[in-house]
């Protein structure tokens, strides 16, 4: 027999029917003739809904929840009869208001739901937004009818995965895009042939979610340039996507616009993955904002000092207590919800030590939010990528608490190439370590290569062509006297600081942007490169760009016409990586021969074959993977050799042999000019020389035996 449940109207407000709600789920939720609002709040006294039409200035109507419809902690109660689509919404709390105490209520403030899955009031990019406005970021609701015609999360294997960092509006809002709405979600599907033939598998996208751009937003007084906060690491709303990313975000339909995004870089191959800032958000400390969580419940969402500050390990002003496990939920929920309804594949966690400290920022043994996402069964096919350090000291790279799961940022395989390349001391021992993907940090804790996330440049910091044009940063147009930005480099400017003139130096220039493709994307562990790297991009010396809606942020896309060699150079060499499973191990080397090949999996070499020079002087590395120790076992793939020279002349280097009947094939040679530096993979030219190979000075090489 079947049974019905009316869902009908128990209470009366001003005309409104009411009646009491579901605790679950947080948030605004459809509900049969009605919408369902549920907010926690542990310390607030009283509740009341704010309701307003979509634009309106003064309120529709506000409803105090009553006192019967509170369940432990948790206010909720069923509106009936809105207008779902023409619907905002907001709180007020009221409770002590008691900072000493951990507590900032104030029932003046209309409140953002934390749970808000769209968020209205910031709709179109760089609109100053009128600041007397007594409600700025509003709760919207979300319809989930989107066609994702049996799209799903991609789930490729991570040692396959080569990452591109990239930022919504600088990868198309350059006039020379040339795409129909730039700097939006819809510009960045114009683009995905462009990806599609660069060869990369999956975008990591800086933050999409709802922040505030003019967040300590100031005029440039020198330029009048209005700088912002441009990045977006400072999270208003952690489910809502950012609104002025989208073309239709003055429509409201931003949330299909990124959907709609997914969905086709997902019919390309490409995965998409989130950085998500789960340590900090943009109320800042006490002098900041009441915006959402300081007015809903200060002591419960921030770490708090005994005296009621808020603990600073983000360096943003507060950090989000994560492992209270209010916040731990909303954090899980959070990452839940862009898996399920945004087919996200991975998360890029910023500051991610955080994650691991107690309420009082002690670093936890075993941090509950961390393995609660490690073993979560929607997320169980998702990346989780840590940023394995925070701004209070806490450098967690290579003990972050893993659960055989997370990887990591691996902050070493950046200083060390960049010091090998521009020809330090004592660095070929580290080199050894870091393209191997890092066994001496991770072989340890049971972790193969793929923990290794390796990257030589990302958004903080030079670009790859800044790297070898720069001694030092140049950020004076930041105006913060040019003390911002790391001064721990590692670059050189090849004899000349900033733009060259010499085509000398441009060339060598050119030269170790290669060797740095080479050393990326031949080394064990998961490449990742930044936005614009594979095409010369320049941010002019300033290794902090944060603040810049201009071209120190945007790809200039006539750079891929004026350096077709690096980016040629790029897309041989991702196209050569998978080609090649030696290139892509899910496990560690032995540097032993396990198949009975005759050599082991990896040998080392110097100028002298078999002969590696580990010494403290020496400047060279050399070595051969075995093809027949790939993944799959016995004949599976060619062995390949690899010599970089950071020497500044060059050198002979004598040649190991290569498997019993193949040859040594050129595949690329730095030291040479375009178009010879490079092959399409598969017609590498065959050497004359099978015993010896002069590399250039600077310069790398690599052979293919078949």
């Amino acid at each position: 027999m079947d049974s019905r449940i009316d869902f009908y109207p128990t209470h009366e407000h001003s005309g409104y029917k009411l009646r009491p709600g579901k605790p679950y789920p947080f948030g605004a939720s459809l509900v049969p003739g009605g919408i369902n609002f549920s907010i926690f709040s542990r310390h607030a006294t009283s509740c009341t809904l704010v309701l307003f039409e979509k634009h309106a200035s003064k309120p529709l109507v506000e409803i105090p929840f009553p006192h019967s419809f509170r369940i432990g902690n948790v206010y909720s109660m069923v509106v009936f009869d809105l207008d779902c689509e023409n619907i905002e919404y907001g709180y007020r709390m009221d409770g002590p208001n008691d900072p000493a105490n951990g507590h900032r209520f104030d029932n003046s403030k209309i409140l953002l739901d934390p749970y808000a899955k769209a968020i209205g009031g910031r709709d179109i990019w760089g609109k100053t937004p009128d600041w007397n406005e007594v409600f700025q970021y509003r709760g919207r609701l979300v319809f989930e009818d989107f066609d994702w015609e049996d799209d799903h999360a991609l789930e490729t294997p991570i040692e396959d995965l080569v990452i591109y960092e990239a930022h919504v509006r600088s990868f198309t809002r350059h006039p020379s895009s040339k795409v129909k709405f730039p700097g939006t979600y819809a510009a960045l599907v114009e683009k995905i042939p462009y990806l599609k033939q660069l060869g990369i598998n999956c975008i990591e996208l800086m933050p999409v979610y709802e922040f505030d751009e003019f967040e300590n937003s100031r005029p440039n007084p020198s330029t009048g340039e209005m700088l912002y906060n441009y990045w977006g690491y400072s999270t208003v709303g952690f489910f809502a996507p950012k609104s002025g990313y989208a073309a239709t975000g003055k429509f409201g339909m931003q949330v299909d616009e990124l959907k709609n995004m997914v969905k086709h870089l997902h019919k390309n191959g490409i995965e998409v993955m989130l950085d998500v800032v789960f340590n900090h958000t943009a109320e800042g400390n006490e002098k900041g904002p009441t915006i959402s969580f300081r007015g809903v419940d200060n002591s419960t969402y921030y770490m708090l000092t005994p005296e009621g500050y808020y603990f600073n390990f983000s360096g943003c002003g507060n950090t989000l207590n994560c492992n209270n496990p209010i916040v731990r939920n909303m954090v899980l929920d959070c990452l839940r919800y862009w898996a399920s309804e945004y087919h996200i594949d991975g998360f890029r966690f910023d500051l991610a030590a955080i994650l691991g400290r107690d309420p009082r920022g002690a670093p936890l043994p075993n941090p509950p939010l961390l393995e609660t996402l490690a073993f979560d069964p929607v997320l169980g096919k998702c990346k989780l990528i840590a940023e394995a350090w925070d701004a209070g000291g806490l450098n967690m790279l290579g003990s972050f608490p893993a659960y055989g799961r997370w990887a990591e940022w691996n902050g070493k395989f950046r200083d060390h190439v960049r010091k090998f390349l521009r020809g330090d001391k004592g660095m070929v021992g580290k080199m050894g370590q870091r393209v191997q993907g890092s066994p001496d940090l991770y072989d340890r804790n049971g972790r193969g290569p793929t923990a290794s996330i390796n990257f030589v440049t990302c958004h903080d910091g030079f670009t790859l062509y800044d790297l070898f044009s720069y001694n030092g940063k140049h950020n004076e147009v930041n105006c913060e006297n040019n003390r911002d930005g790391s001064n721990d480099n590692f670059s050189w400017n090849c004899g000349h600081e900033g733009d060259s003139e010499s085509s000398e130096v441009r060339w060598l220039r050119h030269k170790l942007v290669k060797n740095a493709a080479v050393l990326l994307i031949i080394s064990q562990g998961v490449p990742m490169m930044l936005m614009g790297d594979e095409i010369g991009r320049t941010q002019k010396g300033n290794n902090n760009t944060y603040c810049h809606d201009s071209d120190l942020n945007w790809m200039d896309w006539s750079l891929v016409e004026k350096n077709t060699d690096l980016l040629r150079f790029f897309r041989n060499m991702i196209a050569f990586r998978r080609a090649h499973p030696v290139l892509r191990s899910p496990t560690h080397f032995q540097n032993r021969d396990y198949v009975g090949s005759g050599v082991a999996d990896i040998t080392w070499h110097g100028v002298q074959k078999w002969n590696a020079d580990w010494s403290n002087e020496s400047r060279i590395l050399a070595f051969m993977l075995d093809g027949r120790h790939a993944k799959g076992g016995a004949a599976k793939d060619n062995t390949i050799y690899v010599a970089v020279n950071s020497y500044w002349e060059s050198l002979s280097f004598s040649l190991p042999d290569p498997p019993s009947g193949k040859k040594w094939h050129l595949f690329a040679n730095t030291g040479v000019e375009y178009p010879g530096d490079i092959c399409i993979p598969g017609m590498e030219i065959p050497l004359q020389n099978q015993n010896d190979f002069l590399v250039g000075p600077r310069s790398a090489i690599i052979l293919l035996a078949r």
